[in-house]
Protein backbone atom coordinates (compact mmCIF):
# COMPACT_ATOMS: atom_id res chain seq x y z
CA UNK A 1 0.00 0.00 0.00
CA UNK A 2 2.69 2.36 0.70
CA UNK A 3 4.44 1.71 -2.96
CA UNK A 4 0.96 1.89 -4.58
CA UNK A 5 0.56 5.60 -2.27
CA UNK A 6 3.59 7.05 -3.56
CA UNK A 7 2.80 5.88 -7.23
CA UNK A 8 -0.60 8.44 -6.53
CA UNK A 9 1.49 10.95 -4.47
CA UNK A 10 3.49 11.66 -7.03
CA UNK A 11 1.39 11.63 -9.93
CA UNK A 12 -0.18 14.61 -7.92
CA UNK A 13 3.16 16.34 -7.29
CA UNK A 14 4.40 16.05 -10.90
CA UNK A 15 0.59 17.38 -12.28
CA UNK A 16 1.11 20.48 -9.60
CA UNK A 17 4.52 21.67 -10.52
CA UNK A 18 3.69 21.50 -14.30
CA UNK A 19 -0.19 21.04 -15.47
CA UNK A 20 -1.86 18.09 -16.31
CA UNK A 21 -4.38 15.16 -16.17
CA UNK A 22 -3.78 12.72 -12.90
CA UNK A 23 -6.68 11.02 -13.12
CA UNK A 24 -5.70 7.99 -15.15
CA UNK A 25 -2.71 7.26 -12.86
CA UNK A 26 -5.26 7.34 -9.81
CA UNK A 27 -7.70 5.05 -11.67
CA UNK A 28 -5.15 2.63 -12.56
CA UNK A 29 -3.70 2.71 -8.68
CA UNK A 30 -7.54 2.26 -7.72
CA UNK A 31 -7.99 -1.01 -9.61
CA UNK A 32 -4.97 -2.39 -9.10
CA UNK A 33 -5.38 -2.04 -5.27
CA UNK A 34 -9.17 -3.11 -5.60
CA UNK A 35 -8.38 -6.21 -8.24
CA UNK A 36 -5.58 -7.06 -5.48
CA UNK A 37 -7.92 -6.52 -2.14
CA UNK A 38 -10.66 -9.03 -3.97
CA UNK A 39 -8.08 -11.65 -5.16
CA UNK A 40 -6.77 -12.13 -1.53
CA UNK A 41 -10.34 -12.42 -0.18
CA UNK A 42 -11.53 -14.77 -2.60
CA UNK A 43 -8.45 -16.53 -3.42
CA UNK A 44 -8.72 -17.53 0.62
CA UNK A 45 -12.32 -18.50 0.67
CA UNK A 46 -12.04 -20.31 -2.86
CA UNK A 47 -8.65 -20.99 -3.97
CA UNK A 48 -9.64 -23.00 -7.47
CA UNK A 49 -13.13 -21.64 -8.27
CA UNK A 50 -11.91 -18.01 -7.76
CA UNK A 51 -8.87 -18.27 -10.45
CA UNK A 52 -11.46 -20.63 -12.44
CA UNK A 53 -13.83 -17.90 -12.43
CA UNK A 54 -11.29 -14.96 -12.90
CA UNK A 55 -10.21 -16.83 -16.03
CA UNK A 56 -12.94 -16.71 -17.46
CA UNK A 57 -13.97 -13.26 -17.09
CA UNK A 58 -11.24 -12.18 -18.79
CA UNK A 59 -11.18 -14.36 -21.56
CA UNK A 60 -15.34 -12.70 -22.01
CA UNK A 61 -13.40 -9.22 -22.10
CA UNK A 62 -10.86 -10.02 -24.06
CA UNK A 63 -13.47 -11.79 -26.88
CA UNK A 64 -15.70 -8.89 -26.21
CA UNK A 65 -13.15 -5.88 -26.74
CA UNK A 66 -13.87 -3.26 -29.01
CA UNK A 67 -11.97 -3.07 -32.25
CA UNK A 68 -10.22 0.30 -31.46
CA UNK A 69 -7.21 -0.14 -33.76
CA UNK A 70 -8.98 -0.16 -37.30
CA UNK A 71 -7.20 2.09 -39.32
CA UNK A 72 -4.18 2.51 -36.96
CA UNK A 73 -0.17 2.62 -38.13
CA UNK A 74 0.49 0.64 -34.09
CA UNK A 75 -1.52 -2.43 -34.68
CA UNK A 76 1.78 -4.67 -35.15
CA UNK A 77 2.70 -6.44 -33.35
CA UNK A 78 -0.01 -6.63 -30.52
CA UNK A 79 -3.19 -7.25 -32.88
CA UNK A 80 -6.27 -5.56 -32.28
CA UNK A 81 -5.22 -3.80 -29.32
CA UNK A 82 -2.69 -4.35 -26.54
CA UNK A 83 -5.52 -4.88 -24.00
CA UNK A 84 -6.71 -8.02 -25.90
CA UNK A 85 -3.33 -9.76 -25.68
CA UNK A 86 -2.66 -9.26 -21.88
CA UNK A 87 -6.03 -9.93 -20.96
CA UNK A 88 -5.56 -13.50 -23.08
CA UNK A 89 -2.06 -13.73 -20.86
CA UNK A 90 -3.44 -13.31 -17.19
CA UNK A 91 -6.51 -15.39 -18.28
CA UNK A 92 -4.09 -17.99 -19.06
CA UNK A 93 -2.32 -17.46 -15.81
CA UNK A 94 -5.34 -17.95 -13.82
CA UNK A 95 -6.50 -21.18 -15.18
CA UNK A 96 -3.18 -22.43 -15.32
CA UNK A 97 -3.12 -21.39 -11.52
CA UNK A 98 -6.72 -23.19 -11.10
CA UNK A 99 -5.10 -26.29 -11.97
CA UNK A 100 -2.00 -26.02 -10.04
CA UNK A 101 -4.23 -25.79 -6.99
CA UNK A 102 -6.89 -28.05 -8.20
CA UNK A 103 -6.77 -31.93 -6.32
CA UNK A 104 -7.46 -34.68 -8.74
CA UNK A 105 -6.55 -35.50 -11.54
CA UNK A 106 -9.58 -34.64 -13.57
CA UNK A 107 -10.10 -31.02 -13.02
CA UNK A 108 -6.43 -30.34 -12.93
CA UNK A 109 -7.04 -31.75 -16.99
CA UNK A 110 -10.04 -29.85 -17.14
CA UNK A 111 -8.45 -26.45 -16.43
CA UNK A 112 -5.24 -27.19 -18.24
CA UNK A 113 -7.87 -27.83 -21.26
CA UNK A 114 -8.75 -24.75 -20.54
CA UNK A 115 -5.64 -23.02 -20.96
CA UNK A 116 -5.31 -24.57 -24.21
CA UNK A 117 -8.38 -23.51 -25.58
CA UNK A 118 -7.80 -19.75 -24.53
CA UNK A 119 -4.11 -20.14 -26.22
CA UNK A 120 -5.78 -21.35 -29.41
CA UNK A 121 -8.50 -17.84 -28.98
CA UNK A 122 -5.11 -16.11 -28.74
CA UNK A 123 -3.74 -17.36 -32.25
CA UNK A 124 -7.54 -17.42 -33.84
CA UNK A 125 -7.64 -13.30 -33.07
CA UNK A 126 -5.08 -13.02 -35.24
CA UNK A 127 -2.19 -11.48 -32.67
CA UNK A 128 1.01 -13.05 -32.95
CA UNK A 129 2.16 -11.68 -29.68
CA UNK A 130 -1.06 -12.78 -28.07
CA UNK A 131 -0.21 -16.47 -29.17
CA UNK A 132 2.86 -16.30 -28.38
CA UNK A 133 2.50 -14.64 -24.63
CA UNK A 134 0.02 -17.02 -23.88
CA UNK A 135 1.74 -20.33 -24.60
CA UNK A 136 4.85 -19.22 -22.64
CA UNK A 137 2.63 -18.87 -19.77
CA UNK A 138 1.01 -22.44 -20.19
CA UNK A 139 4.33 -23.73 -20.95
CA UNK A 140 6.11 -21.83 -18.05
CA UNK A 141 2.96 -23.49 -15.96
CA UNK A 142 3.60 -27.06 -17.33
CA UNK A 143 7.63 -26.68 -15.99
CA UNK A 144 6.96 -25.04 -12.90
CA UNK A 145 5.13 -28.34 -11.98
CA UNK A 146 8.21 -29.84 -11.65
CA UNK A 147 10.25 -27.32 -9.66
CA UNK A 148 10.89 -27.38 -5.82
CA UNK A 149 12.58 -24.17 -5.59
CA UNK A 150 10.68 -20.81 -6.70
CA UNK A 151 13.83 -18.06 -6.12
CA UNK A 152 15.65 -18.75 -9.61
CA UNK A 153 12.04 -18.51 -11.90
CA UNK A 154 11.17 -14.95 -10.14
CA UNK A 155 14.70 -13.90 -11.00
CA UNK A 156 14.23 -15.15 -14.33
CA UNK A 157 11.06 -13.28 -14.75
CA UNK A 158 12.53 -10.08 -13.41
CA UNK A 159 15.61 -10.31 -15.67
CA UNK A 160 13.38 -10.68 -18.82
CA UNK A 161 11.58 -7.69 -18.14
CA UNK A 162 14.22 -5.84 -17.52
CA UNK A 163 15.86 -7.03 -20.70
CA UNK A 164 13.21 -6.06 -22.87
CA UNK A 165 12.43 -2.75 -21.11
CA UNK A 166 16.13 -2.14 -22.33
CA UNK A 167 15.71 -3.29 -25.81
CA UNK A 168 12.95 -1.28 -26.01
CA UNK A 169 15.10 2.16 -24.74
CA UNK A 170 18.12 0.89 -27.18
CA UNK A 171 15.68 1.27 -30.05
CA UNK A 172 14.34 4.53 -28.95
CA UNK A 173 18.14 5.54 -28.26
CA UNK A 174 19.24 4.35 -31.47
CA UNK A 175 21.82 2.53 -29.53
CA UNK A 176 21.54 -1.22 -31.16
CA UNK A 177 23.35 -2.13 -34.36
CA UNK A 178 21.69 -0.28 -38.11
CA UNK A 179 20.52 -4.25 -39.22
CA UNK A 180 18.85 -5.08 -35.76
CA UNK A 181 17.24 -1.65 -35.05
CA UNK A 182 15.63 -1.62 -38.83
CA UNK A 183 14.35 -5.17 -37.99
CA UNK A 184 12.64 -4.31 -35.07
CA UNK A 185 11.47 -1.10 -36.12
CA UNK A 186 9.67 -2.86 -38.99
CA UNK A 187 8.08 -5.26 -35.80
CA UNK A 188 7.36 -2.29 -33.79
CA UNK A 189 6.34 -0.35 -36.84
CA UNK A 190 8.05 3.15 -37.05
CA UNK A 191 5.51 5.33 -35.94
CA UNK A 192 5.71 3.74 -32.56
CA UNK A 193 8.94 4.30 -32.35
CA UNK A 194 9.07 7.58 -33.11
CA UNK A 195 6.78 7.93 -30.27
CA UNK A 196 9.18 6.80 -28.25
CA UNK A 197 11.40 9.11 -29.02
CA UNK A 198 9.40 11.80 -28.67
CA UNK A 199 8.74 10.58 -25.17
CA UNK A 200 12.63 10.23 -24.62
CA UNK A 201 13.20 14.00 -25.61
CA UNK A 202 10.76 14.68 -23.12
CA UNK A 203 12.85 13.05 -20.24
CA UNK A 204 15.76 15.35 -21.46
CA UNK A 205 13.81 18.31 -21.30
CA UNK A 206 12.75 17.08 -17.39
CA UNK A 207 14.40 14.31 -16.11
CA UNK A 208 12.69 14.40 -12.60
CA UNK A 209 8.96 15.50 -12.80
CA UNK A 210 8.30 14.85 -16.24
CA UNK A 211 5.90 17.54 -18.54
CA UNK A 212 2.98 16.60 -16.16
CA UNK A 213 0.25 13.37 -16.26
CA UNK A 214 -1.78 12.96 -19.33
CA UNK A 215 0.69 16.14 -21.47
CA UNK A 216 2.28 13.54 -23.87
CA UNK A 217 -0.26 14.17 -26.32
CA UNK A 218 0.13 17.62 -25.67
CA UNK A 219 3.56 18.33 -26.48
CA UNK A 220 4.40 15.22 -29.21
CA UNK A 221 4.90 16.14 -32.76
CA UNK A 222 4.38 12.25 -33.89
CA UNK A 223 0.84 12.22 -32.29
CA UNK A 224 0.22 16.21 -33.74
CA UNK A 225 0.89 14.87 -37.10
CA UNK A 226 -1.02 11.16 -36.70
CA UNK A 227 -4.15 10.58 -38.72
CA UNK A 228 -5.83 9.02 -36.00
CA UNK A 229 -4.18 10.15 -32.83
CA UNK A 230 -4.65 8.42 -29.13
CA UNK A 231 -2.24 10.28 -27.28
CA UNK A 232 0.08 7.35 -26.10
CA UNK A 233 3.39 6.51 -26.60
CA UNK A 234 2.44 2.86 -26.62
CA UNK A 235 5.05 2.24 -23.66
CA UNK A 236 4.23 2.21 -19.67
CA UNK A 237 8.16 3.20 -19.14
CA UNK A 238 8.40 5.73 -21.66
CA UNK A 239 4.80 6.90 -20.81
CA UNK A 240 5.75 7.15 -17.64
CA UNK A 241 9.38 8.74 -17.80
CA UNK A 242 8.14 11.58 -20.29
CA UNK A 243 5.31 12.60 -17.92
CA UNK A 244 6.56 11.65 -14.41
CA UNK A 245 9.92 11.35 -14.78
CA UNK A 246 12.47 8.77 -14.17
CA UNK A 247 11.27 8.95 -10.44
CA UNK A 248 7.90 7.58 -11.79
CA UNK A 249 9.55 4.58 -13.94
CA UNK A 250 11.25 4.04 -10.62
CA UNK A 251 8.03 3.39 -8.64
CA UNK A 252 6.86 1.84 -11.75
CA UNK A 253 9.94 -0.90 -11.51
CA UNK A 254 9.15 -0.92 -7.64
CA UNK A 255 5.47 -1.92 -7.88
CA UNK A 256 6.62 -4.98 -10.27
CA UNK A 257 9.15 -5.80 -7.85
CA UNK A 258 7.16 -6.09 -5.48
CA UNK A 259 4.52 -8.56 -6.56
CA UNK A 260 8.14 -10.60 -7.11
CA UNK A 261 8.89 -10.37 -3.68
CA UNK A 262 5.30 -10.86 -2.28
CA UNK A 263 4.75 -14.23 -4.66
CA UNK A 264 8.41 -14.91 -3.46
CA UNK A 265 7.04 -14.74 0.52
CA UNK A 266 3.22 -16.33 -0.43
CA UNK A 267 2.69 -20.34 1.18
CA UNK A 268 1.14 -21.12 -1.88
CA UNK A 269 2.72 -23.95 -3.69
CA UNK A 270 5.55 -23.38 -5.82
CA UNK A 271 3.61 -24.10 -9.19
CA UNK A 272 1.01 -21.59 -8.49
CA UNK A 273 3.63 -18.77 -7.69
CA UNK A 274 5.69 -19.22 -11.24
CA UNK A 275 2.33 -19.50 -13.18
CA UNK A 276 1.25 -16.30 -11.72
CA UNK A 277 4.86 -14.55 -12.13
CA UNK A 278 4.93 -15.78 -15.93
CA UNK A 279 1.39 -14.49 -16.62
CA UNK A 280 2.43 -11.11 -14.89
CA UNK A 281 5.67 -11.14 -16.58
CA UNK A 282 3.81 -11.37 -19.63
CA UNK A 283 1.57 -8.46 -18.98
CA UNK A 284 5.23 -6.18 -18.03
CA UNK A 285 7.07 -7.38 -21.25
CA UNK A 286 3.57 -6.63 -23.23
CA UNK A 287 3.44 -3.08 -21.32
CA UNK A 288 6.93 -1.77 -22.29
CA UNK A 289 5.32 -2.18 -26.13
CA UNK A 290 2.00 -0.91 -25.48
CA UNK A 291 -0.53 0.73 -23.73
CA UNK A 292 -2.12 -1.98 -22.11
CA UNK A 293 -1.66 -0.12 -18.53
CA UNK A 294 -4.53 2.70 -19.94
CA UNK A 295 -7.32 0.45 -19.38
CA UNK A 296 -8.83 -0.21 -16.11
CA UNK A 297 -9.62 -3.96 -16.97
CA UNK A 298 -5.85 -4.92 -17.44
CA UNK A 299 -4.89 -3.47 -13.93
CA UNK A 300 -7.82 -4.66 -12.17
CA UNK A 301 -6.74 -8.12 -13.87
CA UNK A 302 -3.31 -8.03 -12.81
CA UNK A 303 -3.94 -7.15 -8.96
CA UNK A 304 -6.61 -9.94 -9.37
CA UNK A 305 -4.19 -12.39 -10.02
CA UNK A 306 -1.05 -11.21 -7.90
CA UNK A 307 -3.78 -11.15 -5.18
CA UNK A 308 -5.40 -14.96 -5.65
CA UNK A 309 -1.55 -16.12 -6.25
CA UNK A 310 -0.52 -14.58 -2.77
CA UNK A 311 -3.48 -15.10 -0.66
CA UNK A 312 -3.58 -18.32 2.04
CA UNK A 313 -6.41 -20.37 1.61
CA UNK A 314 -8.58 -20.40 4.93
CA UNK A 315 -9.17 -24.35 4.62
CA UNK A 316 -5.10 -25.03 4.41
CA UNK A 317 -4.50 -22.03 7.25
CA UNK A 318 -6.78 -24.27 9.80
CA UNK A 319 -5.44 -27.34 8.48
CA UNK A 320 -2.02 -26.53 9.56
CA UNK A 321 -2.93 -24.52 12.57
CA UNK A 322 -4.95 -28.11 13.62
CA UNK A 323 -1.63 -30.03 12.90
CA UNK A 324 0.95 -27.82 15.25
CA UNK A 325 1.80 -29.11 18.42
CA UNK A 326 0.33 -27.40 21.86
CA UNK A 327 2.17 -24.71 22.93
CA UNK A 328 3.12 -24.86 26.65
CA UNK A 329 0.59 -23.94 28.53
CA UNK A 330 -2.06 -26.02 26.54
CA UNK A 331 -2.90 -23.23 24.24
CA UNK A 332 -2.38 -23.98 20.13
CA UNK A 333 0.69 -22.43 18.88
CA UNK A 334 -0.05 -19.43 17.20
Amino acid sequence: MIVLGACAVWSLTTATAHGGRPEGVLLAVLALAAGYAAGRISGALLPVAAPCAASLAMLALAINAPDTAAGSPLITPLGRTGATTALLALSTGAACCAASAARGPMPRTALRLLAAGITVTAAVSGSTTASAACAAVLLCSLAADRMRRRSMGLVGFAVAAAVVTGATWAVAEDALPDGLTISLEGQLSPHRVQLWRDALGMVHQEPVLGVGPGRFEDLSPTVAQSLTPDGKPHSAPFQLAAEQGVIGVALLATVFCWVLYALWWTARPTPVVLTAGAALTALAVVAAVGNVLSFTTVTAGAGLLAGIATARPIAEAGTRRDADPPAPGGRAAP
